[in-house]
């Protein structure tokens, strides 16, 4: 870079403040100071007559943002809120910077409890997503509750009012909302929200034989190339998985589900980038038996399935509880209620069994008297699973067990979701969900 040696002034709310362009160039182009700097890093002169430029914001936090572009390293006075920080980090653009300060790479083996979050409504919540820039919205009943990176709610969303199955993040701007519909009544279905208002953008509408139709949505999922995928279920024969194009919001496909088979109950769907596929699994105790296949939709074709339909499994086994793909390992890893890990192989075009690798026996003894259904997620190498009230963290070729992450406050663990460099944690009794960061490393 080009970086002129230039000191530079501030005045930020009557204090004058003096750094280095070169400081200032920590910031990056897209930070507030990277308009102060040509295209080849040369600092554009604007100031007033006492060769300041006058920022009408917290000089307090000013100085501490100051710091951290000059140093990398992130210190907040007992004085100043954090909250209040952070707004004024994201005023200048250096969230990001705050962030990286704050937080160590994601590291499952690392990962602390920062804090315990109550829902705002009573009763379970069924579902948590994390979102792109470290927030996350709870599913609750017929509403969703919005929290953005400083974990301060936003508008709750509800479509219908009808109860919520599914819902993702498109951006960190855009919540999908998939729910159930109402018989008679022709609503349910699934709609874009804003993630800061809570203003419905748009509904997706389903079309069979050129006829819009009322359905349920059920489980989602979002691809690089901006397409939303929901498994349906509907009154006639619009039972499978539709595609829209989360840009205009109009429907572009639909994979009609074979006789036999179950795409419209699905409880899973994960879009595999390096395959162009998406993965479907329908799992107990929605079904009484479990159905995981593979579509590609560029042919309308199933190209990898398994059922545990007269499988030679005992009745435990055969309750698979979540499943998730694996690309770089070409398998398929799914979980029963014992936490026992199970693995097969995607390089064939269908499986026949499971290659179990049994955990029962660090379960012993500490079954829960609900029922509890373990959730899987696969986040930079490292599997984890949720079990009562606590997480596995699993590593290396082995899935060796290499940590657990407990917080008993709350009851069991109904769901959990990784994003934005956090682990968030849903309980099932008391609508308390707990955040999980990684520290950053010691200062040498």
């Amino acid at each position: 870079m080009g970086v002129q040696k230039d000191s530079v002034k501030f005045n930020v709310g009557g204090r004058v403040m003096e750094t280095s362009a070169t400081t200032l160039a920590n910031a990056g182009r897209n930070s507030m100071f990277g308009a102060m700097f040509d295209d080849n890093w040369n600092l554009l002169l604007s100031s007033n007559k006492e060769g300041q430029r006058f920022l009408d914001r917290n000089p307090d936090c000013f100085g501490v943002l100051l710091d951290l572009l000059r140093t990398g390293e992130l210190h907040i006075p007992p004085n100043i809120p954090e909250k209040l920080l952070y707004r004024e980090a994201l005023y200048y653009g250096l969230l990001d910077h705050v962030r990286a300060a704050k937080w160590g790479p994601f590291d499952g083996n690392r990962l602390r409890l920062s804090r315990s979050l109550q829902g705002q409504a009573p009763g379970d919540g069924t579902a948590i997503r994390a979102g792109p820039d470290g927030g996350c919205c709870v599913a609750h009943g017929s509403m969703v509750h919005v929290y953005d990176w400083m974990l301060e709610e936003h508008p709750p969303l509800s479509l219908d009012f009808q109860r919520v199955n599914d819902v993702g993040w498109v951006d960190s701007d855009n919540v999908v909302v998939g729910v159930s519909e109402r018989l008679g009544r022709g609503d349910g279905g699934m709609g874009l929200f804003s993630s800061q208002s809570g203003e419905l953008r748009y509904k997706f509408q389903v079309s069979h034989e050129n006829q819009v139709k009322s359905y349920t949505a059920g489980a989602l999922s979002f691809s690089s190339d901006y397409k939303i995928f929901c498994s349906c279920k509907g009154r006639s024969n619009e039972y499978g998985v539709g595609v829209w194009d989360q840009v205009t919001g109009k429907q572009i496909d639909f994979f009609y589900e074979p006789l036999g088979w179950s795409l419209g109950d699905a409880d899973k769907l994960q879009w595999l980038e390096g395959s162009n596929c998406l993965l479907v699994a329908t799992m107990f105790p929605r079904k009484d038996n479990c159905y995981i296949s593979v579509l590609d939709f560029r042919e309308k074709k199933m190209v990898w399935c398994w059922s545990d339909m007269g499988a030679p499994f005992t009745a435990d086994e055969k309750r698979v509880r979540d499943a998730i793909a694996m690309e770089d390992n070409s398998s398929i890893c799914v979980v029963n209620e014992f936490e026992d890990l199970g693995f097969m192989d995607l390089r064939s075009s269908s499986a026949t069994s499971v290659r179990w690798s049994s955990r029962s026996r660090l379960m012993k003894g500490k079954m829960p008297e609900e029922p509890c259904y373990p959730k899987l997620a696969l986040h930079g190498g490292q599997l984890f699973s949720s079990m009562n009230d606590c997480i596995s963290v699993f590593c290396g070729p082995e899935w060796v067990l290499t940590s657990r992450l407990r917080r008993s406050y709350g009851g069991s663990i109904c769901d959990f979701s990784i994003g934005g460099d956090r682990l968030f944690a849903l309980h099932s009794e008391d609508n308390v969900f707990d955040i999980w960061e990684t520290p950053p490393p010691p200062i040498l």
